[in-house]
């Protein structure tokens, strides 16, 4: 792996230990997420052992050790979204993009996860995409929804 990308982002922070947390931000931002040999590589460029380096990186849940996908789709599993039908949402994502809450597809498009609430109960069941909320969702919008950000369109039309 060429570790220049890294390179430029140490040294942004002056290769410094204090700066751990944003040069782990700005890397996974940069890879969508941590790779092992990254992490390494950055434990010893700042001259700190390596598990204090993954002790960080697994501690913050914004931190991933596993690729992400384009799009993060978040569908909420939190009481008012339950008895609204969120499990059979869920349910028809993970038919259609043929993987389970914590994975990534193949293409490394889409991720999906489960979230216990989104604090916008009125509108559940909730799906959230890219940062994007879409209430009321229902098992008959989910193709429509796939098939916005496949396009590449705007989710909330």
């Amino acid at each position: 792996m060429d570790f220049s990308n890294i390179d430029r982002i140490l040294d942004k922070y002056d290769r410094s230990p204090s700066g751990i947390i944003r040069i782990l931000q700005d890397v996974q931002a940069e890879l969508n997420y941590l790779p092992r040999d990254v992490l390494k590589y950055i434990a010893s460029s700042l001259s700190v052992p390596l598990s204090h380096v993954y002790r960080i990186a697994t501690f913050y849940n914004a931190f991933s050790l596993v690729p992400k996908g384009k799009h993060m789709i978040s569908v909420c599993l939190g009481t008012a979204c339950h008895v609204r039908g969120a499990p059979k949402v869920l349910e028809k994502i993970e038919r259609e993009l043929g993987i389970s809450p914590g994975e990534t597809t193949e293409d490394l498009e889409f991720s999906l996860e489960t979230v216990n609430c989104l604090g916008a109960c009125a509108l559940g069941p909730i799906v959230v995409v890219d940062g994007e909320y879409n209430g009321e969702m229902n098992v008959s919008k989910v193709d429509e929804l796939l098939k916005k950000i496949k396009q590449g369109g705007e989710i909330n039309e």
